[in-house]
């Protein structure tokens, strides 16, 4: 039933226009939708983790094939876009939820871009998969503490700046990394 949870999703980010995410009822949501609790209760398990759903399939939409070394730079600008246009439901749902929740929607998200980049990078190499993990935890975090400084201010600055630099910082790192831990540990 992809419909109910469309459904719900777009009830949600309405309802988010104009009440915090603490406010808003299942009863509010279903009522609205025109289905019954249990079908909320199919799907999810609170509004918590509709919320959840809702963000990272708003991510996941973003990227859709932008998930190579050539394409992550325009994928990452998608994620900054798509939070953008999702602005008061994304400030509603930084404002309502504790800082963890935010950092966990944001690292799935961000997590499946890199991991995607460093496999291909790696593909033929002897790296072992824990390396190719540790490269793409490490660059997550990364992604997400600029990003959420980014919303925490209150997403002001051009985001295409913010990708352009963290592009410039990436330039070729990810294969120094892969060099890295393929050497010979001493």
């Amino acid at each position: 039933m992809p419909n109910t949870k469309l459904a719900l999703e777009s009830s949600l980010k309405k309802f988010l226009l104009h009440k915090p995410l603490d406010k808003i009822t299942i009863n509010d949501l279903t009522t609205d939708c025109g289905i019954s609790r249990m079908s909320f209760y199919y799907h999810f398990k609170d509004i918590y983790d509709l919320a959840e759903w809702v963000c990272v399939e708003d991510g996941r939409r973003a990227l859709q094939d932008k998930k190579t070394y050539e394409t992550w730079q325009e994928g990452l600008c998608q994620v900054f876009e798509a939070v953008l246009e999702n602005k008061p439901f994304i400030l509603n749902v930084y404002r309502s939820v504790s800082k963890d929740r935010i950092e966990n929607y944001l690292y799935k998200l961000t997590y499946g871009l890199i991991a995607d980049v460093v496999e291909e990078k790696s593909a033929g190499s002897a790296l072992a998969p824990a390396d190719k993990a540790f490269i793409a935890e490490f660059y997550k975090y990364g992604f997400v503490g600029v990003m959420l400084d980014w919303i925490a201010e209150g997403m002001k600055a051009d985001y295409r700046e913010i990708t352009d630099r963290v592009c410039t910082l990436m330039h070729g790192s990810i294969d120094n990394c892969m060099r890295n831990f393929e050497l010979p540990k001493k």
